[in-house]
């Protein structure tokens, strides 16, 4: 097996095998071992007394953890609540909605498969259509994206899903404009900020979108299965939790209501939400700038990484390095094999695990009939790594 690359200093915060050359932060994060350490603390004090945790400790916690998130990326604190993954607040939001017979929910053909097929799943079974749009790629311009989803647009649009940064091909959204324009058309915008907090820059006073949900566990790095959902308090009688559990029995306010059903839905492990604070603080700490100049760190170390590879497989440019915040997809020469499923495994994927023991997602995209590598970068990868990975596709492409 070839000599692996460094990583960089920074990596010593984290537990990464050091016999893996780990290039995809962006699928499901990678979590510091002093948070780690945190939530085993938590866990013991968990199963210490389940009953006192869960009716006292954890709700004192669970609010401040709500409180702190909600300041990193400024929202209204009371209308955030946690889920655990940026596809279930998807899935909340939609099956929450009173959708009629030809209603139109627009997506991107960037978007997540499995939002997608949520979007797809609602549609089918409330007679309405979903409408995708066509964003092209290589890109130019943040004009070819927005005039790309404003054309879909019709009378009959209640719902776009947008993405902050879309997954298969990396793309920094100008979600910003998008959530403008299209409410101002009487279209509310779920933003689906699973590359979200601690990725972009996040306000969502002044965004103002109906619906907000995004991972933690990816750019700020908390245990898995931590994530928000925001409700714009307009929209908060319409939205109900997946599980529908106690607090639909609680009288009160409205937001009193909303608290009671969104927070307890039954009985799980809360700790990874808990951790929250911790990790935007820890993390935060790495850098003498702040969270600023980690995402300034990120953004370029990726811009860097896929030039290398850009040069080594000779495809072109897919999008101006403005549209890049931390990953980034290159377009794969040839055909190839074009898989359909994230459980099928794209050959080169595997090469490049077994031979070189590179952790980088490779996958064919049926949208777009066209193979894909996406790279994703964090504080403790370094430029080394991308070279390394640069050196293999030469040989292997």
């Amino acid at each position: 097996m070839p000599s692996l690359p460094s990583r960089s200093k920074l990596s010593k915060h984290w537990i990464l095998d050091p016999n893996i050359t780990f290039l995809n932060h962006g699928s499901f994060g990678a979590c510091p071992k002093l948070i780690l350490d945190e939530q085993t603390k938590l866990r013991t004090c968990l199963e210490s007394d389940p009953v006192t945790f869960m009716e006292s400790t954890a709700r004192e916690l669970w609010a401040e953890s709500l409180v702190r998130l909600s300041k990193f990326i400024n929202a209204d604190s009371e209308g955030m609540t946690f889920v655990t993954n940026a596809t279930s607040g998807v899935n909340t939001v939609l099956k929450s909605l009173d959708l009629k017979p030809n209603d139109e929910i627009i997506v991107l053909d960037h978007s997540y498969q499995a939002c997608w097929n949520a979007v797809d799943f609602i549609t089918k079974k409330t007679g309405a259509k979903t409408v995708v749009a066509p964003i092209p790629f290589p890109i130019d311009s943040n004009e070819q994206i927005i005039e790309g989803i404003l054309q879909n647009v019709t009378e009959r649009t209640r719902l776009a899903l947008i993405d902050t940064v879309t997954s298969p091909t990396g793309l920094r959204l100008p979600f910003e404009e998008l959530v403008s324009e299209l409410q101002s058309r009487n279209v509310d915008v779920l933003l689906d900020a699973a590359h979200g907090p601690g990725i972009v820059t996040l306000d969502i006073k002044k965004l103002d979108p109906a619906y907000v949900t995004g991972n933690a566990h990816k750019g700020l790095c908390t245990p898995k299965g931590s994530a928000f959902l925001y409700i714009r308090e307009d929209r908060r009688n319409r939205i109900r939790p997946l599980s529908v559990s106690h607090g639909a029995s609680v009288s009160g306010t409205d937001q009193e209501r909303f608290r009671f059903e969104f927070d307890w839905t039954g009985t799980q492990d809360p700790t990874a939400w808990l951790c929250i604070p911790s990790a935007i603080n820890h993390i935060g700490s790495m850098l003498s700038g702040g969270w600023p100049a980690i995402m300034d760190y990120n953004t370029n170390l990726a811009i860097q990484g896929r030039n290398l590879l850009l040069e080594a497989l000779g495809t072109p440019k897919p999008s101006p390095d403005s549209m890049i915040v931390g990953l980034a997809a290159v377009l794969l020469p040839g055909s190839g094999v074009l898989t359909t499923s994230a459980l099928e495994p794209d050959p080169l994927h595997t090469l490049l695990f077994e031979k070189y023991r590179i952790q980088v997602p490779v996958f064919g995209w049926p949208h777009h009939n066209k193979r894909y590598l996406r790279i994703a970068s964090y504080l403790y990868n370094s430029l080394e790594e991308y070279e390394y990975l640069a050196e293999a596709l030469k040989k292997e492409i």
